[in-house]
């Protein structure tokens, strides 16, 4: 099926839709409103508006809305947000009704923290949805950060079924998948590397960020294009009511932000921005040695990044919002001899928003975005430039509607288009008189599209539905691909305090991250699926059972998940990934499984709050021979290198006094999965020339490095307001406590007696990256 044509059955689909469902349906009346915070009127999403009376209730969603239908009646409504003191509401429901909340923030805010889902725990027992978590900026401010700078991606590096990529880094591998099966979405623009620093931090400043979501499994059918998870991250909105500015001083970085009202209850905006200083500090060490002819200069480093956002409300039924974020990473190096290095890597998204309401039952979110990623490289030596390139760029539109009939369906519908131009590699060479220039450039073109239906059934109180299926299709060139991805999910109470759940997803992949993992620098190219590249295709089921246990205080969940993929790619030895023409011939195709069991508990009432995690997994990947290469591991089974058998995490938050809370998380895994030569033989040339060792390797990822454990620990001290500085604290950290020399990466030293005398052996060494770091940060709000 061309594209255009998919386009055209997709708009025809949704203007049937609407055409059909503005009618309004019997069976209760609405009730429906926004969820906002007294002082700054930022909407709440995931903020709790129950009836007790009825035993139902809902969240609020990404706009801070919230819709429900009731039977005609008289009742009390209590909507509740952590941080926020509850509000009660009586109303008398005899027609659809819309209603606004505005909660007031609590006096101690240190002691609110958000550790769970979706809105209180009862509601997390009730909804249908499993495998999700949902993290706020607060609680990533409380827990220690290394070097003090906070993370909201390393904060869910804490949860069940969630690996790091090694020692500091912030990628994700979730369930068994690769880092580039995430799907991470910023106000519904896509980012394709969420990482600074080489994926030691994420690019996401928390004092920008009002929530992120993650998916694991059971994936809504409005989500799409990867295999693994979705992170959907959520900006802050900013104060309506007056101006703030905000920020945070840190050993390696300081950010800044500025919020006000654009119009006072009308509309906002917020900018924050952050930047580190390693290169200040390298640029005078360097500085100091210029006339030392046997120093070598320290590399330049330093990344930066901005976000905005800004909303506007048009009238009762309107509401437009523009996001954007840009941000950069900046290495350098230069010799006294004369060679220039430079490396940038960054995003660039913007997106505008439409929310319209066209009644209490119907409303409808649409946003244009633009995301643009861009890595470059410059090597100069004398008279001769060398520049290596990559980019990607999409162009895209989402239409998503919600509907809700009556107390027993939500119908969500919607339609999405992104026009892709892949980047694959530019070179450009030349020497400085002009008498050498070459170049070459490959680009592609691709398009998707996807259209969606779903609905959340409650038939009984026992139990509730969400199925729904998600049609995609993509085209690059002349080669098209298309698939159907049915989603469902289900929930029974088996009692008022326990809960059965279970949930089904495919999901198709149409762009491939192409690395080399076995390179000093990242080498990230994206390349669309295209002649023998293949969709990258996965189903996962899973079941769980959830329990709520003291009084309500605890909620414990166990979920078991089996999942299988397709197509998965990776590259022959020797591959030529860049400026290659004929890139497709360097993949080589497998599969893969992963399977595990996670158990989860966490409280988030009372003086001390948190979570305990224990994750036992199994991921595994295959690539049998194909074109004319043996496959990889000669097509015998292998374990990833981030495949990891036991993770436990604990997160511990206590609330020591009013203005101390005291803050500390450990975790536990088992060590990477990594290849070491299992011994070696010794080769000489027919001419009596030296001996020379050849390693011998056995199966691919056959070993374990030791284990990975740390203590974090950290003490946040609010301080007594000033005139100048109403909220302001002292965040102390200690990354990696009790000092743990956890394995990086192992190498071989040459066993000698001498420096003359032969090698007699050869011992393993290994190096580790991070000690125990203290860290402080002051962090203000005026």
């Amino acid at each position: 099926m061309r594209l255009p044509f998919l386009l055209l059955v997709v708009g025809f689909f949704n203007l049937l839709l609407i055409s059909s469902t503005t009618a309004q349906s019997t069976g209760g009346y609405k009730l429906s409103g926004y969820v906002r915070a007294g002082i700054t009127r930022e909407v709440l999403p995931g903020a709790s508006v129950t009836i007790p009376a009825l035993g139902t209730g809902v969240t609020t969603d990404a706009a801070g809305f919230y819709s429900l239908v009731l039977p005609a009646g008289r009742y009390q409504v209590v909507v509740s947000f952590i941080g926020y003191q509850n509000q009660t509401r009586e109303l008398n429901l005899a027609r659809d009704q819309k209603v606004s909340f505005s909660l007031v923030e609590s006096t101690n805010t240190l002691n609110e923290v958000v550790v769970e889902g979706s809105g209180t725990l009862e509601q997390k027992l009730q909804t249908t949805q499993m495998s999700v978590e949902r993290l706020s900026a607060k609680e990533a401010k409380l827990l220690p950060a290394l070097f003090g700078e906070v993370d909201i991606l390393k904060t869910l590096q804490l949860k069940p079924g969630v690996q790091n990529g090694g020692e500091g880094t912030s990628g994700l591998f979730v369930r068994g998948g690769s880092s580039d099966q995430n799907l991470v979405l910023v106000d519904d623009a896509l980012v394709y590397n969420p990482s600074h620093l080489f994926g030691l931090f994420s690019v996401f400043n928390p004092d920008a960020v009002a929530s992120v979501d993650l998916y694991k499994g059971g994936f809504p059918a409005q989500y799409g294009g990867r295999l693994s998870s979705v992170i959907d991250v959520k900006l802050r909105e900013g104060n309506k009511e007056k101006i703030g500015v905000s920020g945070g001083l840190g050993l390696i970085s300081s950010r800044l932000t500025v919020e006000g009202p654009i119009v006072k209850d009308k509309g906002s905006f917020i900018i924050s921005g952050r930047r580190t200083y390693f290169d200040v500090f390298t640029r005078q060490i360097n500085k100091l040695n210029d006339d030392d002819p046997e120093y070598n200069p320290i590399p330049d480093y330093y990344f930066y990044d901005f976000n905005a956002k800004a909303n506007y409300t048009l009238g009762p039924k309107d509401q437009v919002f523009l996001s954007g974020y840009y941000g950069r990473d900046v290495f350098g190096f230069a010799s006294q001899g004369g060679f220039d290095f430079n490396f940038t890597w960054g995003n660039s998204v913007g997106a505008a928003r439409w929310n319209h309401v066209f009644n209490k039952r119907l409303y409808l979110n649409t946003t244009i975005s633009l995301t643009d990623y861009k890595y470059d490289v410059t090597n100069k030596l004398d008279q001769f430039s060398f520049n290596l390139a990559s980019d990607i760029r999409d162009y895209s539109v989402r239409t998503d509607l919600d509907y809700a009939p009556n107390n027993k369906h939500a119908l969500k519908f919607g339609v999405q288009a992104t026009t892709h131009r892949f980047g694959v590699g530019r070179l450009q060479a030349g020497s400085g008189d002009g008498r050498l220039n070459i170049g070459s450039d490959v680009n592609y073109r691709g398009q998707e599209a996807a259209v969606y239906a779903s609905d959340n059934f409650k038939p009984s109180d026992k139990w509730q539905l969400e199925y729904g299926v998600r049609l995609t299709g993509f085209q690059s060139g002349s080669q098209s691909y298309g698939g159907i991805e049915p989603r469902g999910a289900a929930r029974y109470s088996l009692t008022p305090k326990t809960s059965l759940k279970a949930s089904y997803a495919l999901m198709y992949q149409y762009v491939h991250l192409v690395t080399n993992s076995g390179a000093t620098l990242p080498t990230d190219i994206w390349y669309p699926s295209r002649l023998s590249v293949k969709p990258q295709r996965s189903q996962q089921v899973a079941t769980g059972i959830s329990f709520l246990l003291g009084d309500g205080k605890y909620l414990l969940t166990d979920e078991v998940y089996y999942k299988w993929a397709q197509n998965q790619v990776d590259f022959k030895d020797g591959a030529q990934l860049f400026v290659n023409p004929d890139l497709d011939s360097e993949f080589l195709f497998g599969k893969g499984w992963a399977y595990g069991n996670e158990l989860y508990l966490e409280k988030k009432t009372g003086r001390t709050t948190g979570w305990l995690g224990y994750t036992l997994s199994w991921s595994k990947r295959q690539f049998p021979p194909q074109r004319e290469t043996s496959g990889i591991n000669g097509g015998r089974v292998f374990y990833p290198n981030y495949d990891r058998r036991h993770n436990i995490t604990a997160v511990i938050l206590h609330q020591l006094s009013e203005r101390v809370n005291l803050t500390g998380s450990f975790v536990y895994t088992t060590g990477n999965a990594t290849t070491l030569p299992s011994g070696r033989f010794a080769v000489q040339d027919v001419f009596g020339g030296e001996v020379a060792a050849v390693p011998i390797y056995p199966d691919r990822n056959s070993y374990r490095l030791a284990s990975y454990n740390r203590l974090d620990l950290g003490v946040v001290w609010r301080m007594k307001p000033t005139r100048w500085f109403p909220e302001s604290d002292l965040t102390f950290s200690i990354y990696n406590a009790y000092n743990r020399r956890n394995p990086y990466f192992v190498y071989f030293d040459q066993i000698k007696e001498d420096d003359d005398a032969p090698v007699t052996g050869y011992r393993a060494r290994q190096v580790s990256l991070f000690p125990v770091i203290p860290a402080v940060t002051y962090n203000f709000k005026f």
